[in-house]
């Protein structure tokens, strides 16, 4: 597959998440929890959200990721409990448009941090995946996954 590789200016987005550990391998019963509380918790205090489902990844360690699930939201909320308040943050990002299933990303950041290098930005250290169908409703390949790599 081939990826166009860009430069984005992004506005922070406020949002709701909730950090979570774990191995790539259990990503789907992590991600179906986490977005559950989260629902959850929108759905009480009778708000929704603002665009599609997030994760960030503080690390790579595919044993044991460091995760930050959330939704981002219209206007700053308060967090509870295990939630938070928090952003997206917004600045020049390196993006790239994954096409297909989530078990095939990897060759969208191999060519996104090829890209990056070739052009002379570095990245901060956390990437964004954002997920803008549903894979309850969308064939896996027609998912669509938009990466970012938030650049110093």
């Amino acid at each position: 597959m081939s990826y166009q590789c860009e430069i984005v200016n992004r506005t922070a987005q406020p949002a709701l998440s909730l950090r979570a550990r774990g191995a790539a391998k259990d990503l789907p019963a992590i991600l179906g929890r986490s977005y559950g509380v989260l629902g959850a918790y929108l759905g009480r205090i009778g708000q929704q959200p603002a665009g599609a489902p997030f994760i960030a990844y503080y690390n790579q360690d595919m044993q044991n990721l460091d995760l930050e699930i959330g939704f981002p939201v219209a206007k700053k909320l308060p967090g509870q409990g295990e939630i938070q308040a928090g952003e997206i943050p917004g600045g020049k990002a390196a993006s790239c448009m994954h096409v297909g299933p989530y078990d095939k990303i990897s060759a969208a950041y191999e060519a996104l941090g090829q890209w990056m290098q070739s052009n002379g930005h570095q990245g901060t250290g956390v990437c964004y995946e954002i997920y803008l169908n549903d894979p309850q409703k969308t064939p896996p390949e027609k998912l669509q996954t938009q990466i970012l790599f938030p650049v110093k």
